[in-house]
């Protein structure tokens, strides 16, 4: 199935850069026939990037220090 995604992705983001008015049509459709999909935790993923970012920043901060 991993290879049925990749292949999704390439082909969605392709779409993306040569019609994006299409993308966005398909992209608006899929998330009012699939609304689950959309939902989640994307802001608590980004914000626990974030916090691992900073964190790594910090680090690197102290390294240049020394």
């Amino acid at each position: 199935m991993s290879n049925l995604d990749d292949s999704i992705g390439k082909i969605l983001l392709e779409l993306q850069r040569d019609d994006p008015d299409t993308f966005e049509k398909l992209m608006k459709r899929a998330q009012e026939e699939n609304p689950e999909l959309f939902e989640g935790d994307i802001d608590d993923e980004n914000r626990e990037i974030e916090k691992y970012n900073c964190k790594i920043d910090e680090y690197n901060k102290k390294i240049d220090e020394n």
